[in-house]
Formats: C-alpha cells, structure tokens, sequence
C-alpha cells in the first residue's frame, strides 16, 4: 500500500493536471457511472492529501475520495486517452482550455491538447459531500506532511495506551500516512524498540520522533522514494554495496532480516504485530 508521500505527490500531480479545467469524468468500467456522471462538466478547484486519503475538491461542494489500498493505481498523459484497457473505474480528461492556475500549466509535458488521468483497482472511489469529508478528517490521527497537524493530539493516544508503539505509529487513527517503512525506519533511528509500550514514551522522545517523521516524509516527497540512512552510513561513506530491493532507496532495517546493521553489525531480526512485519536491529533498538 503506497504510503502517505506518495499521496501527496499524486495530490500535486493532479493539481498540475487539472486544477482550474473543467473536467470530463467516465467509469469505463461502470463501478463508478453515477458518480462520474455528477463530476463530468465540472471544474476542480484543488486537491489535498490527507494521510494515505487523496481528495479532489469540485465546485458545488462535490469532495472525490480516493484511498488506493493494495492494488489502487493512477497513470496519467498528455493528449487523447488510450482506449481502456483492464478494469478502468474513473477516467479524468480535459482539453486544456480552462484557466490555469498559479502558472501550473508550464510544469506540463509541452501539449496544449488536453491530459487525461485513469484510476485502477482502488479500495474507494467516492463522492462525499462536506460532512462527510469533515467525518473523514476527523477519524484519522495528525498527518506529519501538513501544515495543520497537532502533534500533541497523537502523543494524547500514545502517551494513554499500552499497545506497542510501533501498532500506534501504524494506526491511522493515531498518525496519518505512516506506513511499514517509515515506521521502522524511524523507530530504528529514534533508537526505540517496535515493541514499547505507547505509555512509555516520554514527551521529548515523542518530539524527536515526530520531527524525523516530518522530515523524512518531506524528503520522501521531493525525491519519490524512501531514504532513511544517515550520510555516515551510505554506501559511500562505508563502501558497502548499495540496497537492491524493488522499494528502492537506502535503509536500515526495513526488509533486511538477517543482514547486518549498518551502525553496529547486528543481525537484523524479523517479528510479527497484528499480521504485519517488523524488522529492527535489537542492539541498536535494545
């Protein structure tokens, strides 16, 4: 499941495409007919992330909620659409004569003859109407890559509760857009074991934990991948060999069991909480 970067980067790339255009919405697959019928004709006025949640704000207060899951994809072009191919559940076009805003159109392939965007397999394709988008907010903890995250509304369930920090850190409810990786990753970093109690953790550790957050997700933003290795650890600084892995990026102990820790040579262990994975180093992490 992509984590909360790469919807903020989704959420920049469909500004760039369609923000200030009126749109044309179909559901070659049908899943989604009626509500394409109510966006088509209709301007975007913005986009926003939310967490793993991506929203597409419309005039007349219509709200689209995407949430990708598993298997959800986007692609997007230049020109005239492909015809469908697969289970297509929301297509995007326009022609590019709309108003642009705040100059986007230049960040664009070099085409005044209209984009297109199709959505794949996600695990919601909605409407919602203000209600429900303001349900939606208030159902998921702090995002770390927004400007309105508070923090301390998190460290309020963390501080409170004796589950395992590394399943708080996961639960949306608690920190929006953190997944597997940037969990482990930061934990690892913040020299914290994945099983602490969520009560055990004092408000400075909370701090430091949450500003790594913020500022690897930001990275994670500007780059499209997932570094967290510290520079004194890179394969440059050591001379190791790079990570080959199809997540990309360097890492310290995300998918490295049985693999020596970059900072103190241990072996990497792997354990399981609720159904998912969890890689620490239990030295560093002791």
């Amino acid at each position: 499941m992509p984590e909360g970067h790469s919807i903020h980067r989704l959420a920049a790339r469909h500004a760039e495409l369609f923000a200030g255009e009126k749109v044309q919405a179909a559901s070659p697959q049908g899943r989604f007919a009626e509500g394409a019928a109510l966006l088509s004709g209709t301007v975007l006025d913005d986009t926003e992330a939310y967490g793993k949640h991506l929203l597409h704000h419309y005039a007349h207060e219509l709200t689209l909620h995407v949430h990708l899951g598993l298997y959800g994809k986007f692609a997007d072009g230049p020109g005239d659409p492909p015809p469908p191919v697969g289970q297509v559940r929301l297509r995007l076009t326009s022609d590019g004569s709309g108003s642009r805003r705040g100059g986007r159109r230049a960040e664009l392939e070099p085409s005044d003859d209209g984009r297109w965007l199709d959505l794949r397999g996600p695990t919601a394709c909605e409407l919602l109407t203000p209600p429900e988008v303001a349900a939606l907010r208030a159902r998921l903890g702090p995002d770390p890559l927004r400007a309105d995250a508070d923090p301390a509304r998190a460290y309020t369930r963390i501080s409170r509760s004796p589950t395992p920090l590394a399943a708080l850190l996961l639960d949306q409810s608690v920190v929006a857009g953190t997944g597997l990786i940037f969990v482990t990753e930061a934990l690892f970093r913040a020299g914290l074991p994945p099983l602490l109690p969520g009560r055990e953790l004092t408000p400075a550790l909370w701090g430091a934990l949450w500003a790594d957050l913020v500022g690897l997700m930001t990275l994670a933003v500007e780059v499209g991948r997932i570094d967290t290795v510290r520079d004194a650890h890179l394969p440059e600084a050591t001379g190791r060999a790079p990570r080959v892995d199809r997540h990309g990026g360097e890492v310290y102990v995300y998918r490295r069991p049985g693999q020596p820790c970059h900072v103190c040579g241990a072996e990497v262990r792997r354990g399981v909480l609720a159904g998912r994975n969890l890689y620490w180093c239990p030295t560093c992490q002791g």
